[in-house]
């Protein structure tokens, strides 16, 4: 239990103007090194949560939370199945296959989505920005074919415009190009460079008559919490049988997400390194404090105050320089990353550069999530880690003989 006479005088050693000169400074060294520790910490975490959170919703945008697949069953019949799950919202059938596109100025190779409007509707809704026509566009007989804004841009074509659409198709053996000429009648911009450099959509129907239908197929759904997609996939292969191919949107996209953990774990080792160096600092002030008051030490063991309680003068010394600077740190963090998205804008500006290209990055503005588990634990964490660094100096002030430190006095 600490007493109030320990609080006392470890709050006096604290703000001491007599003290070492250079253990003062060291000290304030510290607490602006936690303070700066924490704040980044804080903040880089934020913008990592935002830029994971931005990329699942692009991602989501034109993606799906769940597909299931079986080539022996036609999508009608999984349709019914799957759609009486009151965690599934809507549920939509696409042929995906690769093919080349071509027109009289240049080639290129693309990744096809065949879908039926109606039901595309009911699981991408509003989420694509159509620049130019929409779903309706590519109804049924129309061999109409939409772009992604970056795949029409490479091509040079405008709505209108005839493509001729080749795909390798696989007959008796051998892969013979079935060729089909498209009429463009729009364009989209999901905001992710993988789907709007390569994506094009067709209709079901007119897919069906260049392609396998059930080889390519498969029945997309969306569901109404997407992170608990993985464990819907599995109950619905599970209830279905082995000849279903179930697979959710985080299996589809493990690459992305593994590597912004594995960033986000990095980035936070490094960070807490920052704030191990500031807690050094803190032992080597507290242990020039304990050298320059072992004066002061003696005379209170000869008080009558013992070694324990000498130990918690220095840990509360040192507790509060954690403290302190933990909760500095804390304050600053919050403010800037809940500042981010607006404060980056302006520092481009002033700066004549963009933090964030959108060639080079999926987005152009710099996202942040604020967490409050995030803040409580980095705050949690780091103030443990400085209460650790105060055990030693403090131990070293307890074992002050009073003898010795007087002998010369």
């Amino acid at each position: 239990m600490i007493k109030k006479t320990e609080i006392f005088i470890g709050l006096r050693y604290l703000r001491s103007k007599k003290s070492n000169g250079f253990a003062s400074f060291i000290s304030m060294v510290s607490l602006i090194g936690i303070t700066l520790g924490v704040a980044s910490l804080i903040t880089i975490l934020s913008v990592m949560n935002g830029f994971e959170s931005e990329l699942r919703d692009r991602l989501l945008s034109m993606s799906y939370h769940g597909s299931i697949k079986n080539v022996d069953e036609n999508w009608q019949e999984l349709h019914k199945k799957i759609v009486v799950n009151e965690d599934i919202i809507a549920a939509s059938p696409l042929i995906s296959f690769d093919g080349v596109v071509r027109n009289e100025r240049s080639i290129k190779g693309i990744k096809i989505h065949a879908v039926i409007p109606d039901y595309e509707k009911e699981v991408v809704g509003k989420k694509i920005n159509f620049i130019a026509g929409d779903l309706n566009k590519i109804h049924k007989g129309s061999n109409a074919i939409l772009l992604g804004s970056d795949l029409a841009y490479s091509l040079n074509v405008s709505t209108g415009d005839d493509l001729i659409l080749m795909i390798p198709v696989a007959s008796d053996g051998s892969i013979d190009p079935v060729l089909a000429t498209f009429k463009v009648k729009g364009f989209f911009k999901a905001g992710i460079q993988e789907y709007d450099s390569v994506l094009a959509l067709v209709n079901y129907n007119d897919a069906e008559e260049i392609v396998s239908a059930n080889r390519y197929s498969q029945l997309r759904y969306i569901t109404k919490n997407p992170m608990l997609a993985p464990a819907i996939s599995k109950a619905l292969a599970e209830s279905l049988g082995e000849n279903y191919i179930s697979v959710d949107w985080t299996d589809e996209n493990s690459t992305f997400f593994g590597a912004i953990k594995l960033e986000k774990i990095m980035m936070t080792s490094i960070l807490f390194l920052v704030i191990g160096v500031a807690t050094f600092n803190i032992v080597a002030s507290l242990i020039m404090v304990v050298t320059d008051k072992k004066t002061d030490i003696a005379v209170l063991r000869t008080l009558g105050m013992s070694a324990n309680s000498i130990k918690n003068v220095f840990f509360i010394q040192g507790s509060m320089i954690g403290f302190f600077g933990v909760s500095f740190g804390v304050f600053i963090g919050c403010l800037i990353a809940s500042n981010v998205p607006e404060w980056a804008p302006r520092i481009e500006e002033f700066f004549g550069f963009q933090i964030m290209p959108s060639d080079v990055f999926y987005m152009s503005e710099i996202p942040s999530v604020l967490l409050i588990n995030d803040v409580f634990y980095i705050g949690l964490i780091s103030y443990l880690i400085t209460l650790l660094a105060t055990y030693y100096p403090a131990s070293i002030a307890a074992k002050v003989q009073p003898a010795v430190a007087l002998r010369y006095e």
